[in-house]
């Protein structure tokens, strides 16, 4: 009797979340899996059973550039993500000794987070433009001739954005690890005679992994489901799945948008079975 009680109050405590999963998660999906089935013509969009969006999106030659640029733009930004986040989360977790100043900087990094995404970004602009401070910069010293024309409206100025915008991400999990590291272990492969190198390479990263992999899932999704940024530091001339699924909706084909969001959520669901296939990220929850 008192187990059957304790069951009860605790679907009671659960309720208020398992309604709001449901309200705000669950039954936007489901809607727009059902929408990704109807039909649309130039003027209306009429409900229905068909496949017609899902085979134009799987055949049509667009559908594979744009995830190939997707993925292209979600695998560089990890590397580069993964290895400043390391680098700085190695700093603030073993090179410096007092936890005040680890909490200091570890703040400072969090002050551009302070402003929104779109002024962060925004902001390079001006700065990697043809008549931009780095152009300018790169003249007066005699490195180059004349203004370089990549530096902005390029996948360079996508990617640039993109490390900037998500790096926090991999940097957070990743001092989470680092700092759950148990000293003892480091002393210990230091007096075994190990290298700086082979003690990063067989103690720091084996241990850090959980918290490597929470970093790239946060980084790949965030990636993949952006398009202001693709558009904005392209200037219109690359795209992505995101970009697509926005096209479709300003010219108010959401059929068409919510099958392109479909196959998206599916790759990304696939991209995190695959990755949390390596490591438990439990141990990090």
């Amino acid at each position: 009797m008192l187990r059957s009680k304790d069951t009860i109050l605790a679907w009671i405590q659960a309720a208020p979340l398992a309604v709001v999963l449901l309200g705000f998660l669950v039954a936007p999906i489901i809607m727009i899996v059902i929408v990704s089935f109807w039909g649309a013509t130039e003027y209306s969009i009429y409900p229905d059973f068909q496949f017609d969006n899902y085979a134009f999106l799987l055949t049509s030659p667009v559908t594979y550039t744009v995830f190939f640029n997707t993925f292209k733009y979600a695998l560089i930004t990890w590397a580069f993500t993964l290895t400043i986040g390391f680098t700085v989360a190695y700093f603030l977790a073993f090179e410096l000794r007092s936890l005040k100043w680890q909490i200091a900087l570890f703040l400072i990094c969090t002050i551009p987070f302070w402003t929104s995404n779109i002024i962060r970004m925004i902001s390079w602009i001006p700065f990697l433009g043809r008549n931009g401070i780095a152009n300018q910069t790169l003249i007066s010293w005699g490195v180059i001739d004349e203004p370089l024309d990549w530096l902005l409206f390029s996948d360079f100025s996508v990617i640039l954005a993109f490390v900037h915008l998500y790096t926090l991400f991999m940097v957070v999990p990743i001092f989470n690890s680092m700092m759950r590291i148990d000293r003892s272990l480091i002393e210990a492969a230091r007096d075994s005679g190990a290298t700086g190198f082979q003690t990063l390479w067989n103690v720091i990263i084996p241990l850090c992994k959980p918290g490597i992999m929470i970093g790239t899932i946060f980084v790949v999704t965030l990636v993949m489901g952006d398009f202001i940024t693709v558009r904005f530091m392209s200037g219109s001339q690359r795209a992505n799945v995101g970009r697509l699924i926005s096209n479709d909706i300003s010219l108010l084909q959401y059929p068409s948008a919510s099958a392109t969001a479909v196959v998206l959520l599916c790759t990304v669901l696939l991209v995190i079975a695959i990755l949390l296939r390596f490591v438990d990220i439990r141990k990090e929850l």
